[in-house]
């Protein structure tokens, strides 16, 4: 992006959802409206992307930026929300910079809010450490040690048919997750925020993929492709899989230089 004088850029505008959001008495328990204009300035020009989807950032990650931020939590300030939404757009290698506009539509005459530039290397010196692998659970659970995601096993059971097949999918990761974390005896963890907050502080958790997952095509629905797809969204050095000695090891996705490597189960 240093070299380009005017970057090119893509963007959301007026995007409007209904949210319980805001620091006084008066505003819990009851939902307003808030209007979302994200822009992002890319890394790199659109021009060499020769017609690709896969070569550019796709708007849709600008759509689940915000709603990934709201699903983490309840929030008093539009600023803290907008802070979370810039750190999710940030994640992305071809975002250099964002800005975000937060703006409440219902508590006075006009529109109040709050908008803010963040670029990458500013998100990334305050942000917490990244993860140090991610750990895909495939042949029998290895408790894991320091700042590790654990990624679960499907159950061994018949799923319903019909409906949303891929939800369903990844709501049965989340009863694995549920009962592997009883086993091994650390946490769980199902937002951005609660994972953000094991790495900070060293400590291995189970993740629950459904609540991230669910609205990411591209994440997948098996342990292998969701292991792969969070060890993206997070930076990870490396992914390992508890796998028996004679089975295949995956293999990282194209472009990534992410480390793959095999656990042995006892």
């Amino acid at each position: 992006m240093a070299g380009m004088e005017h970057p090119d850029r893509i963007f959301l505008r007026d995007h409007v959802l209904s949210v319980e959001i805001g620091a006084f008495q008066s505003e819990r328990g009851t939902k307003q409206r808030l209007r979302f204009n994200v822009v992002v300035d890319l890394r790199d020009s659109i021009s060499g992307a020769d017609d690709h989807v896969d070569e550019v950032l796709s708007y849709d990650v600008l759509t689940q930026a915000v709603d990934v931020a709201l699903a983490d939590q309840r929030y008093n300030l539009v600023e803290t929300l907008a802070e979370k939404i810039a750190a999710e757009v940030l994640v992305h290698p071809r975002a250099a910079r964002v800005e975000v506009t937060v703006e409440k539509l219902d508590r006075g005459p006009g529109a109040l809010g709050v908008s803010i530039t963040r670029h990458r290397g500013r998100v990334e010196a305050t942000g917490v450490q990244a993860p140090v692998a991610v750990q895909v659970d495939a042949a029998g659970a290895i408790a894991p040690e320091g700042a590790v995601i654990l990624v679960p096993q499907a159950l061994n059971l018949p799923l319903p048919q019909g409906g949303d097949a891929r939800r369903i999918k990844l709501l049965a990761l989340d009863q694995a997750a549920w009962a592997l974390a009883g086993r091994l005896g650390i946490e769980i963890a199902e937002t951005r925020t609660e994972l953000e907050a094991a790495a900070q502080m060293r400590q291995p958790v189970v993740w629950a993929p459904a609540r991230l997952a669910a609205d990411a095509p591209d994440a997948g629905d098996t342990p292998q492709s969701l292991g792969f797809w969070l060890a993206g969204r997070f930076g990870a050095r490396r992914i390992d899989f508890v796998l028996a000695p004679d089975a295949v090891l995956p293999v990282a996705p194209a472009g990534s230089d992410l480390l793959v490597g095999r656990l042995v189960p006892a």
